[in-house]
């Protein structure tokens, strides 16, 4: 009986359309470092100031806490998201859960899409026609899209090369700063740093969409070790980044700027170039890229596998669906609060993990009773 129900849920994907697990890496960390890691300093100094930068390592902790239940979850029911809701809640209670977690994906898509063209608009184009730019840039992220997640894994391998010479840029920011700053360390209580965790919970949202792509994955308990690597590089970039902000910038300056890591760019002198600030808003776009990609896609495949619905159509619906919440979103504020909703939502379904591993162990021990 055990072995009939382990067959019917199994999701088999074609030999062709799956990745290696070394990609792994590059996924749960591309979709990680987004738009979210050029401003996120300021939020997370305003509860326990330049001891923040602990906080950051006690989210990361976290996260791989997180994550290992969500391997745990994944490796005992060979499916993925839509199956373990089925299995574990039911046809119509997983299905309505499921549901849930496609639409906080597609939150999530959102939330990067529109927070980066307001840094265009801030930094680059003051009156850039936001109904015309979201229209060519929503055609390019659903010709990306349609190309399937081999496609989306090479973006995401391409987006991580191009990121990385932006970190040697740290350099110029730490030489003109006053190490002072971040001392004494350790000088907030504990509530006030987990309270800058749960703060920076938005830069490392991204991971659970393994429970979307992980039947993609060749021999996917190979990726567990790759999956962790991800999230740790991401966490060691997010603490270099925040201690080079708080070694720039004092308290008072962190708090009146918007995007620290942008403004840390201005600094930033070569011979040829005299505003870097926007070959660095250039580069970061390969960056946002794979990160809306991946999300639309995981946000187009659940329902795919639970009505059968080619997964183009639901892409095209999808992007029709963030361009008029885009248009609609015009004002600094209400950015500002779908980034707060984001962030608050994305908290509660990191919570829901260990429920639904809880729920899952209980009905899989009532189930081998039975």
């Amino acid at each position: 009986m055990n072995k009939k129900r382990q067959s019917k849920i199994d999701l088999h994907v074609p030999e062709n359309l799956l990745v290696t697990p070394f990609f792994v890496f590059f996924l749960i960390h591309a979709m990680q470092l987004g738009v979210g890691i050029l401003s996120f300093e300021t939020y997370i100094a305003r509860d326990a100031g330049y001891d923040a930068w602990i906080s950051l390592l006690i989210a990361g902790a976290a996260i791989h806490l997180l994550l290992w239940i969500v391997y745990n979850i994944l490796q005992n029911s060979k499916g993925d998201i839509v199956s373990i809701h089925e299995e574990t809640f039911g046809k119509y209670i997983g299905g309505f859960l499921s549901i849930i977690f496609c639409l906080y994906v597609l939150l999530l898509t959102l939330t990067v899409l529109r927070t980066f063209i307001e840094v265009i608009q801030t930094w680059v184009f003051p009156q850039l026609n936001v109904w015309f730019f979201t229209l060519a840039f929503l055609l390019l992220i659903y010709y990306l899209v349609a190309g399937g997640f081999r496609l989306i894994t090479g973006l995401c391998l391409i987006s991580v090369l191009l990121a990385l010479p932006l970190l040697w840029l740290k350099f110029f920011p730490i030489q003109a700063g006053d190490i002072n700053n971040v001392f004494p360390i350790i000088d907030h209580t504990l509530v006030e740093l987990l309270s800058s965790a749960k703060t920076s919970i938005l830069g490392f949202l991204g991971f659970e969409l393994l429970l979307v792509f992980y039947p993609f994955i060749k021999n996917p308990e190979q990726s567990k070790k790759w999956a962790h690597y991800g999230v740790f590089f991401t966490t060691i970039i997010y603490v270099i980044s925040a201690i080079t902000a708080f070694i720039y910038f004092s308290e008072k300056q962190l708090d009146r700027v918007n995007w620290a890591t942008i403004s840390l760019w201005k600094i930033v002198e070569f011979p040829f170039v005299e505003r870097f600030e926007f070959i660095g808003i250039a580069l970061w776009l390969f960056v946002v890229i794979p990160n809306i990609c991946l999300a639309l896609w995981a946000a187009s495949r659940i329902p795919k596998r639970m009505f059968n619905i080619r997964q183009t159509y639901m892409v095209g619906i999808y992007c029709l669906i963030l361009y008029v919440a885009t248009i609609m979103l015009d004002e600094r504020q209400q950015i500002k609060e779908l980034n707060d909703i984001a962030n608050m939502i994305g908290f509660y379904v990191l919570m829901y993990i260990p429920v639904l591993f809880l729920f899952k162990k209980a009905r899989d021990k009532v189930r081998d009773t039975n």
